[in-house]
């Protein structure tokens, strides 16, 4: 039997996933496959998606990385509840 998460949201994120949606139409579509992909694994045992624990990143900050396409969502997990904190777009010129 899996256990599902909670996945909320923090007024910070819902700002910036606002802001950016106005911009990027795919970008609602991009949260609904991330909401999706937390609940039943976001500490990523399964290695199957792109989920990365960030060191040196204290608790609170946003400890996970999720990249989908030029998009990062960074959330913490605090027992069987995942804290949406952050999400970004990676701008095009970041590897050139």
């Amino acid at each position: 039997m899996t256990s599902v998460f909670l996945v909320t949201t923090t007024s910070h994120f819902d700002r910036e996933i606002k802001k950016l949606s106005a911009k990027h139409a795919s970008l609602l579509k991009i949260f609904q496959s991330v909401f999706a992909t937390l609940q039943p694994a976001p500490y990523n045992r399964s290695r199957q998606f792109s989920i990365k624990k960030l060191e040196a990143v204290s608790a609170n900050d946003g400890q996970y990385r999720i990249r989908v396409g030029r998009f990062r969502f960074r959330y913490d997990i605090d027992g069987q509840t995942v804290y949406l904190k952050t999400c970004s777009l990676r701008r095009e010129d970041t590897y050139k």
